[in-house]
């Protein structure tokens, strides 16, 4: 029988959480799926975990390491069935995810691209529901205005995203010189060209614990980020698009800030309009960057009390 879904997991040294990602994907009510994992040269002991499932839903596909972008798209590439679904190998789904997505898909057949609501874990004992601007809590049904809805938390999350085939087979996959950021990229390309739906359902749980750590020990992602002004035509048109973008190109900009690395920093930001920059953000700019590195640790010290709050917005 031909998968409604294909589930894809990358997986790069992911011990620690791979058992219990495929258990929640196992545990779902709706069981007619495939999981495609892409090992992505892993060292660890991934693989052997990996040996103690049995069922024959699951795939492993071994790639020498090249990225979460790279192996997201090996899986799209052997994908079997028409509904493409990520997790990622640190993330969990509630019993709930793919029968929320199969619901919405029967109700919503317009569109290509579908969201399920999340929770994000910002430390051991803090969850956070996560709210879209104009999208009721109870709203199920077509975004209207993606890039609005998502200027504070992004309606598209990967591990909460559902995509038609046809995407893939029409726009390609994620782009793999990107060191960061690639489903931001891709999320873009998607809502400016198909419908997208949400669902009312919480169904997954996002680790950001793993990424509360030292911008300044992680500099390797600023090599290659996306290519916001590839969409300078566009946004001309299109308000919320042009805002959502200098909200990133903000960020983009006062990390690099942060680093000390100036002529980047300058690059993102020539192209934002000065009423998309708030009060908060301007002032952020103007201290040195040793003592941003200083307040950025003591904003990811926060969060391990549960204390989360962005300078963006």
């Amino acid at each position: 029988m031909t998968p409604f879904f294909s589930v894809i997991i990358p997986l790069y040294n992911k011990e620690k959480y791979i058992q219990n990602t495929l258990k929640c994907v196992f545990n779902q009510s709706f069981t007619n799926f495939e999981i495609i994992v892409v090992n992505d040269g892993s060292t660890d002991r991934s693989l052997e975990i990996l040996e103690d499932f049995s069922d024959e839903r699951l795939k492993i596909i071994h790639q020498k390491n090249q990225g979460v972008s790279v192996a997201r798209n090996t899986g799209m590439q052997n994908a079997k069935a028409d509904y493409i679904c990520f997790l990622d190998a640190d993330d969990t789904w509630r019993p709930n995810h793919l029968q929320a997505f199969h619901n919405a898909i029967t109700k919503f057949p317009d569109a290509k691209m579908y969201c399920n609501r999340y929770v994000t874990q910002i430390s051991k004992n803090t969850f956070i529901e996560n709210k879209f601007i104009d999208i009721p809590g109870n709203y199920e049904g077509y975004v209207t205005d993606f890039f609005k809805s998502s200027l504070i938390k992004r309606v598209a999350l990967t591990s909460a995203v559902c995509i038609n085939k046809d995407i893939f087979n029409e726009i390609g996959g994620f782009d793999p010189t990107l060191k960061s950021d690639q489903d931001l990229d891709y999320w873009i390309k998607i809502a400016l060209k198909y419908k997208v739906a949400i669902t009312a359902e919480n169904t997954m749980f996002y680790n950001f614990i793993n990424a509360n750590k030292s911008l300044s020990k992680d500099q390797s992602k600023f090599k290659k980020l996306t290519d916001l002004n590839q969409y300078v035509e566009i946004e001309k048109s299109n308000e919320s698009l042009k805002l959502f973008l200098d909200v990133y190109r903000i960020e983009y900009g006062l990390n690099y800030h942060i680093l000390g690395l100036k002529d980047q920093s300058l690059e993102y930001l020539k192209y934002v309009d000065p009423k998309n920059m708030n009060f908060k953000t301007k002032v952020l700019f103007k201290l040195p960057s040793f003592m941003l590195r200083l307040m950025l640790r003591i904003k990811q010290n926060l969060r391990n009390y549960g204390i989360d709050f962005t300078v963006y917005h």
